[in-house]
């Protein structure tokens, strides 16, 4: 298989990468070489600037590919020019959108492909929309073999997947944890949140390559484990081998005292119960299976930080503004209690 990868080197299409050089795959990579340092050997590099689509239909004019993924599309202007690069240079085109484009607040905690598409609290699940439906446009109108991947929330051993963190990252609430400092955790705690390692999602879109029963379709690729909040801030703590000093603060006021976008990410996302049914990746890709269960592949992520300070970047604004909002809540208890 010879397959072109926009982007290839973050969270979810690094796993991708390194399976299909393993497996022998022809992969070119187009980026702008900033992480390539970190893959193995074997990958073809085209080093630019997608955006720069002169540049870059200069560089593909004699190529011509089985698979193009593009990784790094967030809004359909982002599609149009992919169609222009690759409508007569691929035989299956894959955009990567997001099961946050699925109906919130949804209907049915049972999430299936069928799920409408709605979020109305976040512009980044919308503009997903937006690209899924033009995308399909042209497959309907021109043909264009596009297959639409919907990841859910989707981690690495480089970053500690949570719910409530600052723009800096995962590291700041680990360390507060170490420090026996409370921990916000939203609403209480107890909603259902399903969690992907990269390997198993890598394992479910090379299924889908060349794959022709997935052109014309959508699929989301998911483990099939849910767990809650609590249990997952536990198993964080259980990691780092410290005892868990919870806080439960509700996912409106979080939003409405931070300038992080907590309405897209928290009301528009992880503040409501999310519960996948894989069936059609399953029918499409017999043999997937998501088999790093979540506190195997979170305690994986724990050691591997704690063992690259590189991996360890401070946020002491977000580190602050916890204080603040525990403090706040603590004062209005005791001012309600008289």
């Amino acid at each position: 298989m010879k397959a072109l990868f926009i982007g290839g080197t973050g969270t979810i299409s690094a796993a991708i990468t390194k399976q299909l050089l393993a497996q022998g795959c022809e992969l070119y990579l187009l980026n702008r070489g900033h992480r390539n340092d970190a893959l193995p050997e074997g990958a073809h590099i085209i080093q630019a600037d997608i955006h720069d689509e002169e540049q870059v239909a200069g560089l593909i004019a004699d190529l011509r590919f089985d698979v193009v993924a593009d990784f790094i599309a967030f809004v359909p202007e982002h599609l149009e020019r992919d169609y222009r690069l690759f409508k007569d240079r691929t035989k299956q085109f894959m955009f990567i959108s997001s099961a946050s484009a699925y109906q919130s607040p949804l209907s049915d905690y049972l999430i299936t492909e069928g799920t409408p598409l709605s979020n109305p609290y976040w512009e980044y699940s919308r503009n997903k929309i937006a690209c899924e439906d033009y995308l399909m446009k042209q497959y309907r109108e021109q043909g264009f073999p596009v297959t639409i991947v919907r990841p859910s929330h989707t981690y690495d051993e480089r970053s500690i997947p949570l719910g409530v963190h600052g723009s800096k990252g995962s590291w700041q609430v680990a360390k507060r944890m170490l420090e026996n400092k409370p921990v916000i955790i939203h609403g209480d705690g107890t909603s259902l949140w399903t969690m992907t390692h990269n390997r198993d999602f890598a394992k479910g879109f090379i299924g889908l390559m060349g794959n022709i029963h997935a052109i014309g379709e959508s699929v989301h690729i998911t483990s099939d484990e849910s767990v809650t909040w609590n249990q997952i801030y536990e198993i964080i703590a259980d990691a780092l081998g410290v005892k868990l000093n919870a806080v439960h603060v509700a996912s409106e006021f979080l939003d409405a005292c931070s300038k992080e976008d907590f309405r897209g990410s928290l009301l528009g996302d992880k503040a409501n119960t999310v519960v996948f049914n894989n069936a059609k990746l399953k029918r499409l890709v017999p043999d997937f299976v998501a088999t790093t269960r979540v506190d195997q592949g979170i305690k994986e992520t724990v050691q591997y930080i704690l063992a690259h300070p590189e991996h360890q970047t401070e946020d002491p604004e977000f580190d602050s503004w916890c204080d603040k909002v525990v403090q706040a809540l603590q004062e209005a208890a005791e001012r309600i209690k008289g």
